[in-house]
């Protein structure tokens, strides 16, 4: 009993350290987050994703992957090309201000509070098509991050290795780290809502993302 709980904290405190660090995946589910936008789905995409690819780490399809690296290189490309081209959109957001308003006659109108007018974002306001980009664009950025691969299929695989019998246990500690800083990241990102209720406050966050974005597609398609 001792052993499985050993395993199981070292993997939560493994795969929570490796998650944590800012990324792309991470600043797109903040975004999302303050936004109201597709929470539950971007949370459960991030998780589902990691799970996935926690499981195959574990059940050592890393060492097969290894045979292929065109594969990782070819990753790191098309996701490169595609953190930058985000991040240009984000910074496209910082100099159109008319972008970072509230909606007219959005539940952010005149008179609501500033958490519910985060909700209404010109362009974003949840309705469907927007919900579709997001899911979109978060499939994007997990499945085309090589770093995504590297920290759960290789990293964690590798990890899970040494403990033996246990290393599923150390797994599943892993995945329960996912879940925990998702949900915490994107369901917790609402109470940044009354500090981004002004649209200067949200040049800031959209400043940040379009330099984290293209600092990482720069990084991986330099690292090709």
């Amino acid at each position: 009993m001792n052993s499985a709980l050993t395993a199981t904290a070292a993997g939560f405190g493994t795969g929570l350290s490796l998650i944590v660090a800012i990324g792309a995946q991470n600043a797109f589910v903040l975004r999302q987050g303050v936004r109201r936008d597709a929470v539950f789905a971007v949370v459960a995409i991030c998780a589902l994703s990691d799970a996935a690819l926690i499981a195959l780490g574990v059940g050592g399809v890393g060492a097969v992957v290894v045979a292929w690296p065109s594969v990782l290189t070819a990753v790191g490309l098309v996701g490169g090309l595609f953190l930058i081209g985000y991040g240009c959109l984000a910074a496209r957001r910082v100099l159109k201000p008319s972008a970072l308003t509230l909606e007219p006659g959005s539940a952010g109108s005149a008179g609501a509070s500033g958490a519910a007018g985060v909700a209404g974002l010109a362009g974003m306001a949840g309705s469907g098509s927007s919900r579709r980009r997001a899911v979109l664009t978060c499939l994007a950025m997990t499945w085309l991050n090589p770093h995504v691969y590297l920290d759960t299929v290789f990293l964690l695989g590798s990890i899970a290795a040494d403990r033996g019998p246990w290393r599923w246990t150390f797994g599943l500690g892993a995945v329960a780290a996912s879940l925990v800083w998702f949900a915490a990241l994107g369901f917790g990102a609402r109470l940044l809502s009354p500090l981004l209720a002004r649209p200067s406050a949200w040049r800031v966050l959209d400043a940040l993302i379009a330099a984290t974005m293209i600092v990482l597609g720069a990084t991986l398609i330099a690292g090709v």
